[in-house]
């Protein structure tokens, strides 16, 4: 490929909508991934790096429910307590007897059901999101508390050891299984953000929700399909949340929203709706696990990772305003 068209093949790939935010994302990654690296020799071991790559896999899933929500200008609280109240129903429903897919297909169809809630009370109700996945973060959470009245569970046994495997201990081609999870469900709703019609209704809803209405688009059905997404993802994380510990916890899933967020502003998501890639999520996710992981190593206290973490999203949402607004593009027209 001779100049030219390099340099036609990089114009085309810069104009899609986000990508230079991911650009700018997977620079910083690179910069602190080389900032850890010569911190602590520890950090590019095999071992470590392995573990990171299953510490990504849930943050992830969620930031994948979290990036369709906000790209249609909504927001989901409720994510960290479907985690939970997925991890107490499938747990509790196998460790009285039932087997442990049905157990899976049960959850599922409870997740879903909080999915259709939240798109329903914001689409067709007109709630504001915040208020209404504020209410259904509630109702779910006492959900995973009553399941089992009020204590978490036992745990779910020997039985349940093809589950386990399934969605944390299990390996394939050296790599743990639940970042296999990870990467399939990017794989499939990628696809569907970037190459489907409901894709486009999704960013269409999220940049001008009344011209995407007058150009036929069933805005209610299209954020209902979002949420479902997320309620989709945040089960599965709560699987792997049971899993993990064999064991059902009333608490899982404790302040996932906020690292649903996290992963999907960091990764250039807007949280005004309409933009964002499921590429810069990957790197959001990487970022926050990268800082985690960095900062124990390094002997950080747990106060000190949660400052990090919470300038770094503060920093991501200003600039998206910023830009968004255009107020950085008139200072330099003006200038």
């Amino acid at each position: 490929m001779n100049e030219t068209g390099r340099r036609g093949y990089l114009s085309r790939i810069f104009a899609v909508r986000g990508m230079a935010q991911v650009v700018t994302v997977a620079i910083g990654l690179v910069i602190i991934f080389i900032v850890f690296s010569l911190l602590s020799e520890n950090f590019t071991s095999s071992r470590n790096l392995r573990n990171l790559l299953r510490q990504v896999a849930p943050i992830l899933i969620i930031g994948i429910a979290q990036s369709y929500v906000l790209i249609t200008g909504n927001i989901d609280l409720s994510i960290g307590s479907v985690v939970g109240m997925s991890c107490m129903i499938s747990a509790t429903l196998m460790t009285n007897g039932v087997g442990q897919w049905a157990a899976v297909a049960v959850t599922v169809a409870c997740c879903l059901a909080i999915g259709v809630l939240n798109g329903q009370l914001v689409a067709r109700c007109g709630l504001p999101p915040f208020i209404a996945t504020l209410g259904t973060m509630t109702i779910a959470r006492g959900i995973a508390q009553i399941v089992n009245n009020n204590r978490n569970t036992d745990s779910i046994g020997e039985g349940a050891r093809l589950f386990r495997n399934f969605f944390y201990y299990g390996e394939f081609m050296g790599i743990y299984s639940t970042v296999w999870i990870a990467v399939v469900l990017w794989i499939a709703f990628n696809f569907v953000l970037s190459r489907t019609r409901t894709g486009r209704h999704i960013y269409a809803v999220g940049s001008n929700i009344d011209a995407a209405r007058m150009s036929g688009v069933n805005v209610s059905a299209t954020v209902t399909k979002a949420y479902l997404v997320s309620a989709f993802c945040s089960c599965v994380v709560g699987f792997i949340a049971c899993a993990t510990g064999g064991v059902g916890t009333m608490d899982a899933g404790n302040m996932y929203e906020l690292y649903a967020v996290a992963a999907s502003v960091i990764g250039g998501v807007s949280t005004l709706g309409g933009q964002g890639l499921l590429l810069g999520t990957v790197i959001g996710a990487s970022i926050w696990s990268v800082l985690q992981n960095g900062l124990i190593l390094a002997g950080a206290p747990v106060a000190i990772r949660n400052i990090a973490v919470g300038i770094i999203v503060v920093i991501s949402v200003l600039l998206d305003i910023v830009v968004r607004n255009g107020k950085w593009i008139r200072k330099k027209s003006r200038s």
